[in-house]
């Protein structure tokens, strides 16, 4: 991996005699009490904005601020017309656009595709406060507003949609979001890098778009530069479908089928994720190109990730940890969410195929010393009002990967795996878990910390590994629940998500049971499950109920698999090929997929297989299956042969997703517990002691059950995204 230019070795841009804003400016009359004539960048973002290292407006805006320059926040803007995003001039070097921390599609649609009503990142949960596809619209109401404004695009929507990508919510592939919104670059990944390399470049008079070689962007070209060659892998055949290797000293970037082809060609769609997924590693990737029409969409090689002085720095601006205060301590769910939490790492290397924060942060992972975790942990106690000496979450993307990686850099640099835990743990993989549990016992000394909880999912076959690290968890950081993730029970639909066998769980279920019996306490597991991910039969949701029913689970909100762009899942979706291996037209593993609502539904309803509105369905099925032997009153039947009066007729759970309604109780049975109301009873006490109730998560807002989508983890607002 090539050495990368510190953060730390710019000169501060001339503005930063300004000073630091208590709250990056929203309005004109914010700029004239700092003393600002203009901004230099103006973020457009489609969240509220949330002053806290969480949240990616915050995180960028703090970044460049530290970098001497004078940025606005224009939040949620009005998008049906360009006067909102008049509102604080023209900037004088770009506008960035992102959608905000989840992605708009994903915010607005639930994933049978009904709308939804609320958003998590917006003021008293109000819906409706951002557009569709809101990177397109914001760059395209920017233009309107200063034609001749440079537009930079960054954040969880973009970074997905890079290249041409299946859109699920309309059924067909997309262009890249650099085309569709006319926007002069676009930074994908974790951006603090290329972005402030970029800004200064800018700063100095250098033209937006004569910068076409920082690492993390895509830009646009009209042909090959001279001197590089082409690695071609634009088709495919029974011969050929690895990536060539290039020759000769001359730089070379890898052909990806064309916007055209893939648009007609399913196969060649998987074909194309497969490629993109092998040259995602920073060590190794070469750029890709990929023809749209007349121009060259050319993505340049992934960023070299933080080191940890680069992370802390990043994370110990001075940030306000709090919403801006023209909402007027409005309620923003996302902001709850995350108020008494800390992020103390970036990336995962689990690869799940389903999954986002890959195709976003990477697989290396980036890490923040204790020191500057502590820090954040004693700044919470000091100045966030409500604070009860309780830290909610003491995690990221996967909470026991901090500090895990390849035991050999060298080995690192030339690897192509898509995981580095599937489908076995790599033996180069380093799973000292030591530096974790330092960490933890740390932090629970900290005078005024009354608990430290980990409310991040954590890998489990990683966590076995050390029953050190598993017994300081369930002894001194569950709150009651601790949730993981087995995503399914049978062998067909795991090897498709690249998730280990059920038996992993069991194992992690044995300790944990153990430790917290020696213990004294009663603390739960919360395992997520998808539904209808690609490779799932009917037969495979059928077992998973059975298993459910077996160890007294009853899940109360469920939903089904989400096709988010550009992720290997939504390629299985779309193609019906498997791309985790070589894909050929001919002798390539067909991968059978739920698409019709009839059979998303049902596959929802296994999952759900308790709630008597699902039992016709259930019936139905069963019958179809030859399975009646599981219709009856028995333990071991699935459903009854009757129906209570005045039930069967809402489809169960489907049938309330995407209406409007209150804070649903956390109502999911866990094994031991014993039947608990369906009507308005106690909830049980979440991580933090609380009741549970539904709001934000890694994949979406309004998800209360341990059965989860397999929507982008995205929804968390705990990775600082531009």
């Amino acid at each position: 991996m090539e050495a990368a230019k510190s953060i730390f070795s710019y000169r501060k841009y001339w503005a930063h005699r300004f000073g630091t804003a208590p709250f990056l400016p929203t309005t004109r009359a914010e700029m004239d009490a700092l003393g600002w004539d203009s901004c230099d960048i103006i973020i457009v973002t489609g969240d509220a904005y949330v002053d806290h290292p969480s949240f990616g407006m915050a995180v960028i805006g703090r970044v460049l601020e530290a970098q001497g320059f004078r940025v606005g926040i224009l939040t949620q803007p009005d998008w049906t017309s360009a006067e909102a995003f008049r509102a604080l001039g023209k900037p004088n070097l770009f506008f960035g656009i992102t959608g905000g921390n989840m992605d708009s599609m994903v915010n607005r649609y639930t994933s049978d595709r009904r709308l939804r009503h609320n958003d998590s990142y917006t003021p008293n949960d109000e819906g409706g406060k951002r557009p569709d596809r809101a990177v397109i619209v914001y760059s395209q109401r920017c233009r309107e507003a200063y034609k001749d404004a440079p537009i930079i695009l960054g954040g969880i929507e973009a970074s997905l949609r890079r290249v041409a990508h299946y859109d699920y919510w309309s059924e067909k592939v997309r262009r890249s979001v650099l085309m569709d919104a006319k926007a002069d670059i676009l930074f994908y990944g974790n951006a603090e890098r290329a972005l402030i390399d970029f800004v200064h470049r800018v700063g100095k008079g250098e033209a937006v778009n004569q910068i076409t070689d920082l690492r993390g962007t895509v830009v646009l070209r009209d042909a090959l530069p001279d001197g590089w060659q082409e690695l071609d892998v634009s088709s495919i055949d029974d011969e050929s479908v690895s990536i060539p290797r290039s020759e000769g000293e001359a730089p070379a970037a890898v052909r990806l089928p064309s916007y055209e082809q893939v648009k007609e060609d399913p196969v060649l769609y998987s074909h194309t994720s497969r490629i993109i997924h092998l040259e995602s590693n920073p060590g190794n990737a070469r750029p890709l190109i990929q023809r749209h029409g007349d121009k060259e969409v050319w993505v340049n090689p992934p960023p070299i990730p933080l080191t940890t002085p680069e992370m802390d720095w990043v994370y110990g601006l001075p940030y306000a940890r709090a919403p801006h205060p023209s909402y007027c301590g409005a309620r923003i769910p996302a902001w709850e969410m995350i108020r008494f939490s800390v992020n103390i790492m970036r990336g995962c290397f689990g690869g799940c195929s389903f999954c986002s924060i890959t195709e976003h942060e990477g697989r290396v992972i980036q890490n923040r010393s204790h020191e500057s975790i502590l820090k954040e942990v004693e700044d919470i106690r000091d100045k966030v009002p409500g604070f009860t000496g309780v830290i909610s979450d003491l995690g990221g993307p996967t909470a026991n990967m901090y500090r895990l990686a390849c035991k050999d850099d060298e080995t690192q640099k030339v690897c192509r795996r898509l995981s580095c835990v599937y489908p076995d743990i790599c033996k180069n993989l380093n799973t000292n878990h030591d530096s974790l549990v330092e960490l933890y016992r740390k932090a629970r000394e900290l005078p005024g910390v009354k608990k430290i909880l980990v409310a991040s999912g954590l890998r489990y076959d990683l966590a076995v590994r050390s029953p050190t690290y598993v017994k300081e968890l369930v002894t001194h950081h569950v709150g009651g629940y601790l949730k993981i993730a087995p995503e399914h029970t049978e062998e067909g639909p795991l090897s498709k998500m690249m998730k280990p066998g059920i038996g992993s769980y069991d194992r992690f279920k044995q300790m944990f049971e153990r430790f917290s019996r020696e213990a004294g306490k009663e603390q739960y597991l919360i395992p997520y499950f998808i539904a209808a991910h690609p490779g799932t039969s009917d037969e495979d949701m059928m077992n998973l109920a059975l298993w459910l029913k077996r160890n007294g689970f009853r899940a109360d909100q469920v939903q089904a698999f989400l096709p988010s762009p550009m992720s290997l899942s939504t390629a299985m979706y779309h193609g019906e090929r498997n791309p985790l291996k070589p894909v050929r037209r001919t002798g390539t593993e067909v991968v059978a997929t739920a698409k019709g609502l009839r059979q998303r539904r049902l596959h929802k309803a296994f999952l759900r297989y308790h709630d008597a509105e699902n039992w016709p369905l259930l019936r139905e099925a069963l019958k179809a299956m030859g399975r009646s032997d599981l219709i009856g009153p028995g333990k071991k039947h699935l459903v009854p042969a009757w129906q209570p009066a005045g039930t069967g007729k809402s489809g169960g759970e489907g049938a309330r997703t995407g209406r409007k309604h209150k804070d649903q109780t956390f109502l999911t049975t866990h094994a031991g517990q014993g039947r608990r109301p369906d009507g308005d009873g106690p909830a049980p006490a979440s991580a933090s002691g609380a009741p549970a109730r539904s709001g934000p998560s890694r994949s979406g807002p309004s998800r209360s059950g341990p059965v989860r989508s397999g929507a982008p983890r995205s929804g968390m607002p705990r990775k600082g995204k531009p």
